[in-house]
């Protein structure tokens, strides 16, 4: 009995990247915002706007796929856009000032994030502060850093290759390549997924329904390429997004350490008791997470070709509230990188929507700020449903 009912769990549990029928809920929300918008403004759905917003949304985007496994983990991490802001400074006086070419620029830029990441990791894990401390002092911390080592003063970026960063774009033959690839790679995907399920004795869902499922992904994904290519083709920064979607998809689904991260949040001493270094995975997390971070300040930075004392402002909240939008629960142990890019979806076009309809940003800000307390408000709802 014991053995069935733990063949049951793991049927009932859901993968990692698996949409489940909140994030299909987020979706016809995306769909909603879009439709609403586009019927008010005719730009809206054109494909240069729908090209910005995409780049517009990869630094969201990128910064919520880190905070995806922090809050999976039962901490919260406040410093990222302060990170930002810090680490495309630094980008830009090696840049500018110092006059390094773009691959030592990005070398210098990564490691500094990962080392922010380290020590308030370190902090967190082996001095036991607690992470919303940690971070919130990172917060202040970073962004003053930020305007001394600036001077509080703007500093442009002229290097072409930075800039290509975040401004340039694939040709369209690129574009055509990449969804031929991205098809491929779903269907394989799909076909060994039954498979593996039907060898172990799992259920599988009706041939049929995979492939709507792989029909309607691939018909996306066509639209996107022949939308994208309509206007310059696929921006650099959303390959940025897709790849490190994909790497850390497989960090949380393939890895040890992401089967660990989960588990701690769950129950964090089960976890403890069946012998997961939790400090060690904490720490992880964090380095992660200024690791993004630093990525997305090279990319914010090359979009905007220059560093600002403002740059980075308010992006923490940002990318928590696109986790929480897409399905992470603040509770810890559950959430995945799929909803949260699709909460920075939500969360850019709305952004996006209202500044073309010419709303003063305080509407902009009550409209997320609703919009996120309703996604904690279902979250805790549907967790008391599973407890009765």
């Amino acid at each position: 009995m014991e053995a069935k009912a733990v063949v049951h769990e793991r049927q009932r549990k859901p993968l990692f990247g698996k949409i489940d029928i909140r994030a299909y809920t987020m979706i016809g929300a995306l769909v909603a915002i879009w439709i609403f918008f586009g019927f008010l403004n005719d730009t809206f759905l054109s494909a240069r706007n729908l090209s910005n917003l995409f780049t517009q949304m990869s630094v969201t985007a990128i910064l919520a796929i880190g905070m995806v496994l922090v809050i999976v983990a039962g901490h919260i991490d406040l410093s990222v856009g302060s990170i930002v802001g810090f680490t495309g400074g630094i980008a830009a006086i090696l840049s500018n000032w110092m006059g390094l070419p773009t691959g030592l620029v990005i070398i210098g830029t990564l490691v500094a994030g990962a080392l922010i990441g380290m020590l308030q990791g370190w902090l967190v894990a082996y001095r036991a502060i607690p992470a919303f401390i940690v971070t919130l002092g990172g917060m202040m911390i970073f962004r003053g850093a930020l305007m001394g080592i600036t001077k509080s003063t703007t500093i442009p970026i002229s290097d072409p290759n930075f800039i290509a960063l975040g401004s340039a774009y694939f040709t369209n033959s690129f574009g055509l390549i990449l969804a031929v690839i991205a098809i491929g790679a779903l269907v394989v995907a799909t076909w060994k997924k039954r498979k593996s399920r039907q060898q172990y004795g799992f259920s599988v869902a009706p041939l049929s329904l995979d492939l709507l499922k792989v029909v309607a992904i691939s018909a996306l994904i066509v639209l996107f390429v022949f939308t994208m290519n309509s206007y310059k083709g696929i921006p650099f920064p959303i390959i940025f997004v897709i790849a490190l979607a994909l790497i850390f998809t497989f960090i949380a689904t393939k890895t040890t350490f992401g089967r660990h991260v989960y588990a701690i949040g769950g129950n964090s001493e089960a976890a403890r008791l069946s012998g997961i270094n939790i400090q060690r995975h904490t720490m992880m997390l964090f380095v992660f997470t200024g690791l993004l971070s630093a990525i997305a300040a090279l990319v914010l930075t090359a979009r905007l070709s220059s560093a600002t004392i403002s740059a980075g402002q308010m992006y923490e909240l940002d990318a928590v509230a696109a986790c929480v939008i897409g399905g992470t629960s603040l509770m810890g142990g559950s959430g995945t990188i799929v909803g949260a890019i699709i909460g920075a979806m939500v969360m850019t076009s709305l952004d996006n929507g209202m500044s073309l309809l010419g709303m003063e940003t305080f509407w902009q800000y009550i409209v997320k700020g609703s919009i996120l307390i309703l996604a904690v408000w279902m979250d805790i709802a549907s967790r008391k449903k599973q407890t009765h």
